[in-house]
């Protein structure tokens, strides 16, 4: 089954893996602290962080209810992989787990009050791979998921999320590119409600354009565009998407420019790695780098299941168009 959509899968799951575990040891370090104990980063070990084990559980909600997945069933999978994974969340998560197992909110509302973070932005590529090629449905989809984690006043980290699921999914495009994937992070998000959102990542993505150089963005960045907290949305997802188009959407180069940018390192390059797989699909990985992920983690299995799902989809949205056109004659 080697055709180009399970490959942009494949592509999206190893390089959203890959820039997770390369990222995790310069995490919450400066690109400064990086250049001087590391030189540059461009190996990893290990199977990631709580990126990608939230990832895997948002996967498990998807796979288990064949694409319809709403925050009650992500909080189902939450609570069924909780003890698996439980040493890695964070406090957001940890904070959602608590108020859902006592029943004090609805899972789509569990996130209010939540601390501003990445949790659900670094996660949410599984939405769009499942809406692959319709970023308007993944955005919409996502404003439900992402409420589990991020709700009410850190409202726009639900945001970051389905601007990152946006992006994914028209990545999974055929003639996708860098500009198209860029357009739909913001195209579909709330103009309002998702104000604060849309401007960080627009007068990012402004910058990048003008200087077109990586260095120079970085020192920008630096200067203009850091948060109180390193994992806080506002800063993570703007930085992934300018820095992927600073890469020309180059898989390896999107990764390496994502984990040595430091800050939320391992955030910021399980996203990098997850749009640009997306883009350029498994072949435009390191060879070496998916020799070593696969003796980690073979998600073979995991990549046909979400090829299952997308297909689906699909037969169901031709049945549906069948019966409006018969509905026209």
């Amino acid at each position: 089954m080697e055709n180009l959509l399970y490959s942009k899968i494949k592509g999206c799951l190893a390089g959203g893996l890959i820039g997770d575990a390369m990222g995790a040891p310069v995490e919450n370090k400066t690109y400064r602290e990086i250049e001087k104990e590391y030189g540059t980063v461009s190996d990893f070990e290990g199977e990631g962080t709580d990126d990608s084990a939230i990832k895997l559980i948002l996967c498990d909600a998807v796979l288990g209810n064949q694409g319809r997945v709403t925050a009650d069933e992500f909080a189902e999978s939450f609570l069924k992989l909780e003890k698996k994974y439980v040493h890695l969340f964070f406090i957001p998560v940890r904070n959602m787990l608590e108020k859902v197992k006592e029943g004090l909110v609805l899972p789509v509302n569990a996130g209010a009050g939540n601390m501003h973070s990445s949790s659900s932005a670094m996660a949410i590529s599984p939405m769009g791979i499942i809406n692959a090629g319709n970023p308007e449905r993944a955005a919409m989809e996502t404003f439900d998921v992402a409420g589990l984690i991020h709700a009410g006043e850190t409202g726009f980290c639900r945001d970051a999320a389905c601007a990152m699921a946006a992006a994914v999914a028209q990545a999974m495009k055929k003639d996708a590119d860098m500009e198209s994937v860029l357009e739909a992070s913001t195209a579909w998000l709330h103009k309002k409600s998702a104000g604060e959102m849309i401007s960080c990542i627009q007068k990012t993505l402004d910058y990048a354009r003008s200087c077109g150089d990586y260095v120079q963005f970085r020192k920008w960045f630096y200067e203009n565009r850091l948060r109180t907290v390193t994992c806080d949305s506002r800063e993570t997802v703007p930085a992934a998407l300018a820095l992927c188009y600073l890469a020309g959407g180059d898989l390896e180069k999107s990764i390496l420019y994502a984990v040595n940018f430091g800050r939320d390192a391992d955030t910021i390059g399980t996203m990098a790695g997850s749009l640009a797989g997306a883009l350029k699909g498994e072949a435009g990985i390191r060879k070496e780098w998916l020799e070593k992920l696969y003796t980690y983690n073979d998600q073979s299995d995991l990549a046909k299941g979400l090829y299952d799902v997308v297909s689906l989809r699909l037969e169901q949205e031709k049945e549906h168009v069948k019966q409006l056109e018969a509905m026209l004659v």
